[in-house]
């Protein structure tokens, strides 16, 4: 009977007590896959850009711009956590180009008499869990950060204006 408690006890516990954390879309990221640095990392770039043959057709470039729009996303937000700015630009540049491919294979889809609605829900999904993740990296980052490599002059990469600008580009 203790146990029958201590169980109904530690449930009722979490119920009250422990954070309930929404979200807004259900559209799922892909776990980050070889990050700059890796060994695999530059096999990675290189399957990318011959991958891209294999992808022909506007729904076909619609996922291939999408799912590498989602990967430079969480390879973004992984390298943000880990403070290495100017590689998290680099990779959020990357996402947003990928983002931009994506509407841009929409907008052939619908001109070439297509139906698309099933895809604009895909991309209405991902652009708001996009949105969500650069909110959170927007939390979690300096304003600006200088940067200062070993020779050269400084640059002052100005954050939170790029994070703004990503959250711009995705908006439809």
């Amino acid at each position: 009977m203790k146990k029958v408690l201590t169980i109904f006890f530690v449930v009722f516990v979490n119920l009250i007590f422990v954070p309930q954390v929404r979200s807004e879309s259900s559209y799922v990221l892909p776990y980050p896959s070889a990050m700059p640095g890796s060994k695999f990392y530059e096999l990675r770039q290189l399957y990318e850009s011959l991958e891209k043959y294999w992808y022909f057709g506007d729904f076909a470039n619609f996922h291939y711009n999408l799912k590498y729009s989602d990967k430079y996303l969480v390879e973004s937000k992984t390298l943000f956590e880990y403070k290495q700015y100017l590689l998290a630009i680099q990779s959020l540049e990357k996402s947003n180009s990928y983002f931009v491919n994506t509407k841009l294979s929409i907008g052939s889809s619908k001109s070439n008499n297509k139906n698309v609605k099933e895809k604009t829900g895909t991309l209405k999904n991902a652009s708001i869990k996009h949105k969500e993740v650069l909110n959170q990296i927007k939390s979690i980052t300096p304003e600006e950060f200088d940067w200062n490599p070993e020779k050269g002059k400084s640059t002052k990469i100005l954050i939170k204006d790029k994070i703004n600008e990503s959250i711009q580009i995705r908006s439809l």
